[in-house]
């Protein structure tokens, strides 16, 4: 079991192992006001993260490490994720007479059938999520799957950098449960919203529907196209384009020459990747897409969007109503917050 489904923990700190940075944001309540601590971002070098998996475990632990003590605060309990392309989710049917003993045994035994691999090899999870619809007799089990290996690798990188990692979540869930925050009056309507993550090498498009995600594709496409045509022919380091962004600090020369063909294609990109979804989908029209990661606050990103798509397209602020710390730079966190959606929502965890 890899704790997707674990109970809560006192104060947790959701970190977010991207392929270009890890990402940190400690949050905290007081009665119905959740507060934003403190957060940091922390580049990663490109070899660091290949294809999702955690290839230096050293450098990633370095980089959580200076996170945390970016954040100032006395942090322990961690949260992290798997990638949704490493994780296979079923929902599975099955008898409600089975004791809990049993009922593992059983889920065990429909895994095998659709895990790709010896189940010794693969973290599984489950949680009950009540009776049937139509079959009071059944209960509708969610299960979750995994490496050993995906997950073994993310927590020893939290752990070694002196955090507790108390629970390996799913990307896919810590969007469904950003989303159903900052969606609260369209969970129980039929409103379909949107979250498009432009990530260093991967596009993930998530769609949910009163409160669940209904749909998930990734593709590979991501900033780091831009990154190195920047870094190419302007002669700048990675890190130096990665910072520029993030500040929003890019000259008029680079933005003319590199940036506005890449925001064309951009638009393309995600343009076709929802197509992709009405053609296999017959739910209704989306009514909002989120937009976050790093190069999504490109200027002129969201109107050329909101024009192609005839949709409203807003980039991701998840803490559009929390209470920020007093300490912290307002101006950068504005520039920062799209790209912080998966930490967020990783740390919303504790107060589902």
């Amino acid at each position: 079991m890899f704790g997707v489904f674990n109970k809560k923990t006192a104060t947790l700190v959701g970190v977010d192992i991207g392929s270009s940075s890890v990402k940190l944001v400690v949050l905290s309540r007081e009665k119905r006001t959740i507060f934003l601590d403190s957060y940091a971002v922390v580049g990663l070098p490109a070899s660091a993260i290949v294809d999702g998996h955690v290839q230096e475990l050293g450098v990633v632990a370095e980089a959580i490490e200076k996170g945390v003590k970016i954040c100032g605060s006395k942090l322990d309990s961690a949260i992290t994720g798997v990638p949704s392309s490493a994780v296979i989710i079923k929902h599975l049917d099955i008898s409600n007479a089975f004791s809990e003993a049993e009922l593992e045994d059983q889920i065990k035994i429909e895994a095998d059938q659709f895990i790709p691999y010896p189940l010794d090899e693969v973290a599984i999870d489950f949680e009950v999520q009540g009776p049937h619809s139509t079959n009071p007799e059944l209960n509708r089990i969610l299960l979750v799957a995994c490496r050993n290996n995906d997950v073994i690798q993310r927590e020893a990188s939290v752990n070694s950098a002196g955090l507790n990692c108390r629970v390996v979540d799913v990307d896919t869930f810590a969007i469904e449960r950003l989303l159903s925050y900052l969606n609260r009056e369209s969970v129980e309507s039929d409103e379909l919203v949107a979250s498009v993550d432009i990530g260093a090498s991967t596009m993930t498009i998530n769609v949910m529907h009163q409160g669940a995600i209904i749909y998930n594709r990734e593709q590979g496409f991501g900033s780091n196209e831009l990154t190195n045509s920047i870094h190419i022919q302007c002669g700048m380091s990675v890190e130096e384009v990665e910072q520029s962004f993030r500040l929003n600090e890019i000259s008029i020369e680079i933005e003319a020459m590199l940036i506005e063909p890449f925001r064309d294609t951009v638009v393309q990109q995600i343009s076709r990747a929802l197509q992709f979804y009405y053609s296999s989908n017959v739910q209704n029209q989306l009514s909002k897409i989120y937009l976050s990661g790093g190069c999504s606050s490109i200027k002129g990103l969201v109107e050329l969007l909101e024009e192609e798509l005839g949709i409203t397209v807003v980039l991701t602020n998840p803490f559009s109503t929390m209470q920020v710390q007093a300490k912290i730079n307002k101006e950068r966190l504005n520039k920062d917050a799209p790209v912080l959606a998966k930490a967020c929502g990783l740390a919303l965890r504790f107060f589902d």
